[in-house]
């Protein structure tokens, strides 16, 4: 029962939508115009050096990744965000729909894949991967903010560098490395409605080669339903040691998460009072440990890099379906080892960086209820790109790169031929992904770039273990193509990319395959498409402000097969997202954020014959702050119109999963 109520729960949608509606389109790009003609007359600023790692390594000065979205510890601390998931949609304008299960781990999605979203974008933590073999979202919220150093957003295929799930983008959340010398540290203290609290620390220390950092986190909420309470309590710490060529560290991590499950109502009882819950004892606990060592060496022009990482994760849910209790427990642990090295080379004007590695992973999950089941899968992958820059008034650059990697599944749970709840068939996959990008600079501060690739994904245990085919699923494949363009510099920037992912096989789950079952089945979907427009804006402005924005428009839809130019559900055509900060430099900080979302179709409306769609919805975020010496006071407000919205719904006006109200929150910072 636990493959079937994951399943039915967490994705009964389907692929996901849209087609174009060019008004708020037409509005958004005059809005970014209108803001860079605004900040030309604003003063220019210095620019801020950012280190990115486009290519897994910490770029070279002269060849940052191409289309990189960059969110700094100092933008993070600006906005007043407590975890790293609220930074990459606040800050980074990233989509995301609330949990079902009341944590801050709202789903993530990057260019329009519903709610597979989790399945299609790789997430890293220091280059090490945090997505599971199963349909489940990466838990960030265990991460310490305060920890962070910058976070990478890559839109658009790169499975070459990270391997399968790569389709939609890649997320890499970098902690600082290293701290200053002496001891330095946060407190942090906040609370809000509905009895909310988050009480965390960290501390640094530095001296010579050697630093340390250990951080604890307690947070909990009842959230804005009933039997919808969340409780969190994390602690990491690292050590490590660098100097001049040499860094060499260990980072360990562990959290524990106690969880309500509300579940889901009918558009009636949303209407009714979106507060109330079907499933008043619901509930599940979840447990992570992690342990990463890394290390770097330079030897002369050559870079080698490596990290080694093993994690254990616990997961257990009590799901009462009228009276008959579902019970589930299982363990997953998952080891990662990836070495890597990077040569970069000058002859005349070329500039050239040649990098290859290896990604070796492990995974494996049993269940701990005594049944003896166990599901594995092992992937070995080689990768090589290389990228070359001529110094010339135009800044040519050209990359190339491939990836051959190898799966291999096996499972000890029986497999019978058309039985979708029978274990998983046993297996192997070899996939190949391919990726060629360049750029110019054609006018001073002017950069056109164009990327083309190949990316894949594989079926996951929970979607192999729940089938509409009697062997595994067959991999998905996704022809990758982006254009773009970038204007100005830091103090006033429009970035614009068209792109279209044309997808093979992709998986998803199809409630209108009932061969097997009556509420449908995984299965590899007819020929789709995710294709669309994305703006980026920033600008400084008059009175100590800066405005930003980021703008998807995206169309997807089947291109072939009975559903052909039907679109895609869960998947609203545009997302608005638009910050304005005040920043004084007098001690007072404020920020004020606007995100707009278009409708769009239910989870379950495969022959778009619903006859409603989830409506849009506006929110609103503000924060104000002051600094009294060491210490940060602050007011935040989350949604303060208190729009009543959803954007979970996997049935047709049924299966809602409301969000959350207006919130007030009240912190103070201490730092040291």
């Amino acid at each position: 029962m636990h493959t079937l109520s994951k399943n039915y729960n967490m994705t009964f949608a389907a692929v996901s939508n849209s087609a174009p509606a060019l008004k708020p389109l037409a509005l958004a790009c005059a809005v970014s115009l209108s803001l860079f003609a605004a900040a030309a007359h604003a003063d220019e600023q210095a620019l801020t050096t950012v280190h990115v790692t486009g290519a897994r390594f910490p770029s070279d000065a002269a060849l940052p990744p191409v289309g990189a979205t960059v969110i700094t510890a100092e933008e993070i601390r600006t906005a007043g965000v407590n975890d790293v998931n609220a930074a990459i949609r606040k800050i980074g304008g990233v989509y995301g729909r609330q949990s079902l299960t009341g944590s801050p781990d709202f789903g993530l999605d990057l260019r329009g894949f519903g709610t597979n979203s989790a399945q299609n974008l790789v997430v890293l933590v220091d280059g090490v991967r945090m997505n599971e073999n199963e349909l489940t979202d990466a838990v960030l919220s265990t991460i310490p903010v305060d920890t962070v150093e910058r976070i990478e957003i890559t839109r658009g295929g790169s499975s070459v560098l990270y391997g399968e799930g790569a389709t939609g983008g890649v997320i890499n959340i970098i902690t600082k490395r290293g701290a200053e010398a002496g001891y330095h540290g946060t407190v942090v203290m906040e609370a809000g409605q509905r009895h909310q609290f988050d009480t965390r620390a960290s501390l640094r220390h530095g001296e010579g080669p050697l630093s340390f950092d250990i951080a604890a986190d307690r947070q909990g909420t009842h959230n804005d339903r009933e039997n919808a309470q969340f409780r969190q309590k994390s602690i990491s710490g690292g050590v490590q040691w660098a100097q001049d060529a040499t860094r060499v560290g260990l980072r360990v991590e562990s959290a524990r998460q106690d969880q309500r499950f509300p579940g889901s109502l009918t558009i009636e009882q949303f209407e009714q009072n979106p507060h109330q819950t079907n499933t008043p004892t619901d509930f599940g606990t979840l447990s992570t440990d992690r342990v990463t060592a890394f290390a770097e060496q330079r030897i002369g022009s050559v870079e080698l890099a490596a990290e080694l990482s093993h994690r254990e994760r616990k997961v257990s849910s009590n799901y009462d379906f009228g009276g008959f209790i579902s019970e589930s427990a299982y363990r997953s642990r998952q080891t990662q080892f990836s070495p890597r090295l990077r040569q970069i080379t000058r002859s005349g004007g070329l500039l050239n960086e040649a990098v290859a590695g290896v990604d070796l992973i492990r995974w494996e999950r049993g269940d701990d209820l005594g049944f003896g089941t166990w599901v594995r899968q092992r992937s070995n992958a080689l990768y090589l790109r290389d990228e070359m820059r001529w110094d010339s008034a135009w800044n040519a650059r050209l990359a190339v790169g491939g990836r051959h990697e190898k799966f291999k599944k096996d499972s000890s749970a029986p497999f019978e031929a058309g039985n979708p709840f029978s274990g998983p068939p046993n297996g192997s996959r070899s996939l190949n992904a391919w990726t060629l990008e360049g750029s110019i600079d054609p006018l001073a501060g002017v950069t056109v770039h164009a990327k083309a690739g190949q990316s894949y994904r594989i079926a996951n245990a929970d979607e192999n273990a729940f089938r509409s085919s009697t062997g595994l699923l067959e991999p998905q494949t996704s022809r990758d193509l982006e254009l773009g363009v970038t204007v100005g510099d830091k103090a006033r920037q429009v970035s614009a990319r068209v792109f279209r992912h044309r997808l093979r096989n992709e998986i998803f789950f199809d409630p209108t395959v009932t061969a097997l079952t009556p509420f449908g089945a995984n299965t590899n979907l007819d020929p789709t498409r995710r294709q669309g427009i994305e703006l980026d804006a920033a600008a400084d402005l008059p009175a100590n402000l800066r405005l930003s924005g980021h703008v998807q428009h995206v169309q997807a839809e089947f291109t072939d097969g009975p559903n052909a130019g039907r679109e895609m559900v869960l998947v609203p055509k545009n997302v608005l997202t638009a910050r304005l900060a005040w920043l004084p430099g007098n001690g007072q900080t404020a920020d004020l954020g606007v995100q707009y979302v278009s409708n769009q179709r239910y989870g379950s409306d495969f022959a778009n014959d619903c006859g409603a769609r989830i409506p849009s919805y506006t929110t609103v975020d503000a924060r104000y702050a002051v600094k009294v010496g060491a210490w940060e006071f602050a007011v935040n407000g989350l949604n303060l119109a208190d729009r009543q919205y959803y954007s979970q719904a996997f049935g047709c006006r049924s299966g809602i999963y409301p969000s959350d109200g207006r919130q007030l929150k009240l912190s103070a910072r201490y730092d040291f």
